[in-house]
């Protein structure tokens, strides 16, 4: 619930950004001056930028959010086991050790999109943001193929 309420937060301080940054604009655009007119609308592109990207965060949530309860539902949620540091963070060690059964399973099973999100579990949990969100979108696409 930590997470979803900073989220919110987060995304409200970003609207309000947005919203700021886009009076300026155009207030730069109407001064008829071309630097400041340039500056208007390189003010603009950065807030829708900013809105799509918010709206893709949003979204990968959500969607994150759906397939765990579905897993859990379905009793193929990992087990969460791997010991904790005091700041929360997975032990390094213990995350790569419990690694490669999820990345046999996504060998074993390419098209399966269960076994995909779970490997992006486990990345996340080793430390690798990116790869973890690759293979949580590529869990996305399989899992909207199959249905």
């Amino acid at each position: 619930m930590k997470g979803r309420i900073a989220a919110i937060v987060m995304c409200a301080l970003l609207v309000l950004y947005l919203v700021l940054v886009g009076q300026r604009a155009v207030l730069f655009v109407q001064t008829g001056v071309p630097i400041a007119i340039v500056l208007g609308i390189a003010l603009i592109v950065l807030p829708i930028i900013g809105v799509f990207a918010l709206v893709a965060e949003i979204r990968f949530g959500i969607v994150t959010e759906s397939i765990v309860k579905q897993l859990e539902a379905e009793g193929e949620l990992p087990v969460d086991d791997v010991p904790r540091r005091a700041s929360g963070r997975y032990e390094r060690e213990a995350a790569d050790a419990a690694f490669p059964q999820y990345a046999t399973a996504v060998k074993e099973a390419p098209d399966d999109w269960r076994a995909w999100f779970r490997l992006g579990l486990a990345y996340d949990a080793c430390g690798d943001r990116r790869r973890a969100r690759g293979a949580i979108r590529r869990s996305f696409r399989l899992r909207t193929r199959a249905s």
